[in-house]
Order: C-alpha cells, then structure tokens, then sequence
C-alpha cells in the first residue's frame, strides 16, 4: 500500500518572524514536543528514468522497497528524485505523483524513500547520475522536527535561500481522504494566524533557486520574490 505524504508550507522568512510563529504555535498546542533536530543536504535530480534508476539500487535495497519502487516506476505519471545526506543517514528518496488524488505541486504526493547508510552522500548521488539523472539543484537546511499531535507533524526549516520555513505534514494511505487532510491542515494553519505559501510564488520561488543555488547553498544568504 503506498503512503501519501500530505504537506503544506508557511513562508516565515525571518528569524524574528519564526520566532513570533513558534510562539503561537506553543500557546496553542501546549502539548508540543520537540522530536529531533538536524543538518540536512538535499540535491534535487532531473532527467532521469525511474526504470534505470531501479536498475541501479536494487542491488542495495530490500525487496520489499524494491518491489514499491519498481510498481512506482510503472504507475508514475511525474516524479522526482532526491538524496539527502544528515549526520546519520543517506538518502535516496522519490516523490510521485500517479493519478488525480496525488498532485504535482507538492501538496500532496507518494513518497518513498530508503536510508542506505554507511553509503555516503557522494557515493550515492554518483548512483543517481549513473542512472541518466543530472543535478537540478543542491539544498541546505537546518531542520527542527516537533509533533503537533498523534498524526500530525511540523518541520521548521531553516532554508539556504529561503529563510524560515515551516511544514505541516501527514501521512495517509488512502487517497481518498487526501483533500479531507488537506482541509484539516489548512484549518489548523489558519486557526493559528497564518496562511498557506501561494503554489504559484512557491514555484516562481523554487525555479529562482535552481537557476542560482550555487550562490546559496551551504550559506545564510536569502532572497525575497512576492
């Protein structure tokens, strides 16, 4: 059964402007816990084919994600394919969009992805491009990890580029109930003061960085479109 991993994103930008939303945040859910903290780098692929891409790794996963990434190179109708490497794993992760529940801006979307630690994260992006995939862009954040509630989780990104960042997730397994959890995460968003990122300036947004991501990965710099 496949996951769809539900997301919605809140521009914060600041540190003063994270600082006012986490107040908010604790006040109103005051059962909030901190679940983990990290340094993340994410290189984002283009060009590639999920078929050659399989072909590559099923050497060094199990079957099981083996045989969710080979239906997944069959029912994909868009995708895209990333690495992230953080202090203690590697990975190589696909995000598919495979019919009209999933969508290809991001909201909502399946998922899957596999550590492959001790493999490095060099060593595994030369898989990728082994695999006819060519680098899109390189990302980095620091990233805080807190559960909202039982099903719920928030990311709070610190976003090379963008500033602050912060997600409201979940994870579902049936598409049917992809726009009732949307509405729930929007409603959450909104009882809070806040508003969901515009798709259309998150996209003018993501393709400025993959046209300069090399003045800003790895740095504090940040840039502003409306």
């Amino acid at each position: 059964m496949h996951a769809y991993e539900v997301e919605i994103k809140v521009l914060l930008g600041t540190p003063e402007a994270k600082d006012a939303f986490m107040k908010r945040v604790s006040e109103s859910f005051p059962g909030l816990s901190h679940s983990y903290s990290e340094s993340q780098k994410n290189h984002y692929f283009e060009w590639g084919n999920l078929a050659h891409l399989f072909g590559t790794f099923r050497q060094y996963i199990s079957d099981k994600d083996a045989a969710s990434l080979h239906a997944l190179s069959k029912e994909a109708k868009s995708f895209s394919v990333r690495t992230r490497g953080t202090p203690t794993q590697t990975i190589i992760v696909v995000k598919a969009t495979v019919n009209d529940e999933t969508s290809s801006n991001g909201t909502a979307r399946i998922e899957w992805e596999v550590d492959l630690a001790p493999m490095t994260l060099e060593e595994m992006d030369a898989k990728v491009l082994q695999a006819g995939f060519s680098y899109q862009a390189k990302w980095s954040r620091e990233r805080e990890g807190y559960n909202l509630s039982e099903n719920t989780v928030l990311c709070l990104d610190k976003n090379a580029g963008y500033g602050y960042l912060a997600e409201f997730e979940r994870v579902i397994h049936d598409p049917a109930m992809v726009e009732e959890t949307r509405a729930e995460l929007l409603a959450i968003i909104e009882s809070l003061g806040y508003a969901e990122l515009d798709q259309a300036r998150l996209a003018r947004m993501f393709d400025f960085y993959n046209k300069n991501w090399n003045d800003y990965y790895g740095t504090e710099k940040v840039f502003t479109l409306e």
